[in-house]
C-alpha cells in the first residue's frame, strides 16, 4: 500500500468524522454487562465504559455527538439517570465527540492535561493530512491532571493512569479496581494492529509500556475493554503485547542495518500476523511505517 493508500485507510476509520443523521439511525448501541455496576457500550467510535450506582453515573469516553441521546437512553434502560462524570481516554473525536452534549447537560468532563490542550487548538493529523478544528468550550475537560487520578464513587475505586507517548500523548487507562475491569482506550486495539498517532505524540514504545502497565494491574480474572474491538481478557492483552514487541524489535534491527522504510515494508517483519491482525483499518504497511517512524525519530 502506498502512503496515499495509508491516508485513505485511516480516514475510512472515521476517527474524526461524526455520523450524520441518516447514519445515526442505523447505529445500534449494544450494552454488555462486564461486572457488577460496570458495563461496556459499543456503537460507532471507541468503546464506552459505564460505572453506575447510588452515587453517580461515570462514563469513560462518549463516541460521537449524534449518538448522545442513544447512549443516554441505554444508561436509563440500565436503571440509571443523567451522566455525572465523563473521563476521556484521549482527544480523538470518536472518544470525545459527545463531550459538548454531556457538558451542557451538567456532566463534569475530566481528562489528561494534554487532551484539553489538543482539543483547545487546531490539530494537524499527519496520517490523515487533515486539520482538526478546536472543540467548542463546552466540550473541553474542566478538570485535568498530569499523571494519575482517582475517583471514589459507588463503592468503587476508579483509577485513571496516564500512559505517556502511547496512542497519543494524552492517553489514560481506567482501572475499576474493585470490579477488576480495565478500560485501555486506544492503547489497546483488540486482535488488530493499533493506530499510532505520531503527530499527537504516539509511539510504539509507549504502546508497549501501556500494555506492560495494564498487565501489571491485571490478573487472570480481569476483564479488559479495548478502545476498539471486543471485550477481552488478560491473555488477549498478552498476545497483543507480544505482537507489538516482536515487530518493534525486528524493525529496530532492520533500521540498525540501514534499511529504509520501504525496505522494511518489503521485508514484511509482521508477516505471521498480517492475515489475522491486519484486517482492521490499520493494515500491515500502515503499522510498519508507523513503527519505523517511531523508532527513527
Amino acid at each position: 500500500m502506498t502512503r496515499s493508500g495509508f491516508v485513505g485507510a485511516v480516514a475510512a476509520a472515521s476517527i474524526l468524522a461524526a455520523p450524520g443523521a441518516a447514519q445515526q439511525q442505523d447505529v445500534e448501541i449494544v450494552v454488555t454487562t462486564v461486572a457488577d455496576g460496570v458495563w461496556m457500550l459499543t456503537g460507532q467510535g471507541g468503546n464506552i465504559a459505564i460505572g453506575a450506582g447510588a452515587d453517580a453515573v461515570f462514563i469513560v469516553d462518549d463516541q460521537f455527538a449524534p449518538l448522545t441521546d442513544r447512549i443516554s437512553e441505554a444508561i436509563r434502560e440500565l436503571g440509571h439517570g443523567d451522566v455525572d462524570f465523563v473521563l476521556n481516554t484521549h482527544w480523538h473525536a470518536d472518544h470525545t465527540g459527545g463531550n459538548e452534549n454531556f457538558g451542557r447537560a451538567g456532566a463534569l468532563i475530566v481528562a489528561h492535561r494534554n487532551v484539553r490542550e489538543r482539543m483547545s487548538t487546531d490539530q494537524f493529523m499527519e496520517a490523515m493530512n487533515r486539520t482538526v478544528e478546536a472543540s467548542p468550550p463546552e466540550a473541553l475537560p474542566v478538570v485535568t491532571f498530569t499523571s494519575d487520578m482517582a475517583f471514589h464513587i459507588n463503592g468503587e475505586d476508579i483509577e485513571a493512569v496516564h500512559a505517556p507517548a502511547a496512542h497519543t500523548d494524552g492517553d489514560v487507562m481506567v482501572f475499576f479496581r474493585n470490579a477488576n475491569v480495565i478500560h485501555m482506550g486506544d492503547t489497546f486495539f483488540a486482535g488488530r494492529y493499533p493506530f499510532i498517532d505520531r503527530s499527537s505524540g504516539g509511539s510504539i514504545d509507549g504502546l508497549i509500556a501501556a500494555a506492560d502497565a495494564a498487565l501489571e494491574l491485571s490478573d487472570a480474572e480481569t476483564r479488559i475493554m479495548p478502545g476498539h474491538g471486543p471485550l477481552s481478557a488478560r491473555a488477549d492483552l498478552e498476545a497483543y503485547r507480544t505482537v507489538l514487541s516482536t515487530v518493534r524489535d525486528r524493525v529496530r534491527a532492520m533500521i540498525a542495518e540501514g534499511m529504509s522504510a520501504d525496505e522494511v515494508v518489503g521485508a514484511a517483519p509482521s508477516a505471521e500476523w498480517d492475515e489475522t491482525w491486519g484486517g482492521g483499518f490499520i493494515g500491515p504497511e500502515n503499522f510498519l511505517r508507523a513503527v519505523y517512524d517511531s523508532l527513527s525519530e
